[in-house]
């Protein structure tokens, strides 16, 4: 990480020329982050039912900005370890803690940035607080980690974004000295449409390769997206492959009002000959709801989820939901 902090560091003060450009005009600002997930839920699997109340997760923290370019953000994240069933135990993470100069199309993070792994997925999917992202939920990558971060908008269709973080995610502290290199490519052939491929990789022992490629359309009425995805060397662990893919849709009949369905489904590779692959989570997810918008910051949603392992011997799990979100 060392030459990752030198190569900031004159990217930083070759910026900061730049910089000297602002405008008399401009006034420094900031503004507070708080964004809270809660739900109540039943879950019923195998003829038992759980009951709970819970606050899945509390997002608190500060964005700054001091100049046109140049901005700062710091981010705390709550969680709930225990999903609401054993008792509260909430453990705080610093989940962001970040530099950025932006000027031109090019952009420059540095710190506890946000990676660029799923991040657009999740955007496009829209409902975080109801169920994450294909990647997210099984863990292909943190939402978060400790690095730098590039972005360039070639042009308004066209941009390309690279990272080298230390790939242990925002809950872990670096303990060696392998990183993560990651790149992408998102290109727009017409307005509201995306098309994205990205790749990663990383290496201790044995190397971890990441490949996805999604697609997606949305605009004021209509959300309709695919990904297909692949890991191979899980957590840096041979053979440890995982393929899966996701599509999502939501229809909006008006502003304050929406109808969303997902489905997913994950396979991990069958080593020596076993029958069920050795990912205990492999088979299919379904998912589908209601979004009410009552003001701004808030969401509801009441749904359903249907878990259906495909390891033998596994339960089918449903989970019906009220899942609330609520930001500044």
């Amino acid at each position: 990480m060392k030459r990752i902090f030198i190569s900031v560091m004159g990217i930083m003060i070759a910026v900061s020329g730049m910089a000297q450009e602002t405008t008399t005009t401009f006034k420094p600002s900031g503004s507070p982050i708080v964004t809270v997930f809660t739900d109540f839920r039943v879950q019923s699997t195998d003829g038992k039912t759980n009951t709970a109340f819970e606050i899945s997760r509390a997002y608190l923290g500060y964005a700054y900005k001091f100049s046109p370019y140049f901005s700062a953000k710091a981010v705390m994240d709550v969680t709930d370890k225990n999903n609401g069933y054993q008792g509260s135990a909430y453990t705080a993470y610093i989940k962001n803690a970040y530099g950025e100069y932006s000027r031109n199309g090019f952009t420059v993070d540095f710190g506890l940035i946000g990676t660029n792994t799923f991040n657009l997925q999740e955007s496009l999917w829209g409902k975080r607080y109801l169920l994450k992202s294909f990647q997210d939920l099984n863990g292909y990558a943190s939402s978060a980690d400790l690095g730098l971060g590039i972005k360039y908008q070639i042009i308004p269709e066209l941009s390309v974004d690279a990272q080298v973080v230390n790939g242990e995610g925002y809950k872990s502290v670096q303990s060696d000295s392998a990183v993560k290199v990651s790149a992408g490519i998102t290109y727009q052939p017409i307005k509201k449409l995306y098309m994205r491929v990205y790749g990663d990789y990383q290496k201790k022992q044995e190397a971890q390769t990441t490949f996805n490629a999604m697609i997606a359309y949305k605009d004021d009425k209509f959300t309709l997206g695919g990904e297909y995805n692949l890991q191979t060397g899980h957590n840096k662990v041979k053979d440890h492959n995982l393929s899966g893919l996701s599509f999502w849709g939501t229809y909006n009949p008006c502003k304050k009002f929406a109808v969303f369905a997902r489905y997913d489904n994950l396979t991990s590779k069958k080593i020596n000959g076993a029958t069920d692959g050795w990912n205990s989570t492999d088979g299919n997810l379904y998912a589908a709801g209601l979004e009410i918008l009552p003001a701004k910051g808030i969401a509801i949603s009441p749904n359903v989820q249907i878990s259906d392992p495909s390891k033998s011997g596994s339960k089918t799990s449903t989970s019906y939901l009220v899942s609330f979100k609520y930001s500044l």
